[in-house]
């Protein structure tokens, strides 16, 4: 009986293993404690890392979904590689990046953690489904003039304020807006408590990008 029950804790174990190690997509299960205070995208890229690895999928190399502004502006679609995207249970979310920024499957039902669960949303008893972005629908990043949509490029964990998507792809509305996957509103500030006040919980979204 306990070689048994080894032998299938082993197969399971690996299953979860595989099933990792060919996901190419995830929302954060969790924020690092700073709102959207990242360390910029070098430390949001390292969030990814880190989570990806924790599930098994540390041998590629992980991008967060976001745009930066002002000089030297990133474009968070130019930085997630080309796809084909999968999440943890292995549906494909988009096949290259138009699109993912046109025809995708993303939603509630395929926007899962790198542990391949569901985040709550609208309609459930803590909506998280503020993701951080700071881009346009088009996966660029926004002109701002004196407005801040990246909360300082990813630094500020105060004020400031940061362009959201939906994840569960519902809003208050039927405006397509309201329903974006990647741009549907800002915050009212950048620390974690602001975050929730709109429907967040400082979540990415994670590509593989190679």
């Amino acid at each position: 009986m306990r070689r048994t029950s080894f032998v299938l804790a082993f197969s399971l174990a690996t299953a979860a293993f595989a099933q990792g190690s060919a996901m190419s997509f995830f929302v954060t299960s969790s924020n690092p404690g700073k709102g959207a205070d990242f360390g910029g995208l070098a430390g949001a890229d390292r969030h990814c890392q880190t989570l990806a690895a924790a599930a098994g999928a540390g041998g590629k190399t992980w991008r967060a979904y976001l745009s930066t502004t002002g000089a030297g502006a990133v474009n968070a679609r130019d930085r997630i590689g080309r796809g084909p995207w999968v999440n943890a249970k292995g549906a494909t979310i988009a096949r290259n990046v138009d699109e993912l920024h046109g025809t995708n499957q993303l939603g509630k039902e395929t926007s899962l953690t790198e542990k391949g669960e569901p985040i709550m949303g609208r309609g459930d008893a803590v909506n998280m489904h503020d993701v951080l972005t700071g881009s346009t629908p088009e996966g660029r990043a926004t002109a701002t003039g004196d407005q801040d949509t990246t909360c300082g490029n990813w630094t500020k964990s105060g004020d400031g304020s940061a362009i959201v998507g939906h994840h569960d792809r519902m809003g208050l509305t039927e405006d397509p807006p309201a329903k974006s996957w990647n741009s549907s509103h800002g915050t009212r500030g950048c620390g974690m408590e602001a975050l929730k006040g709109t429907g967040g919980a400082g979540l990415l979204y994670c590509f593989a990008a190679n």
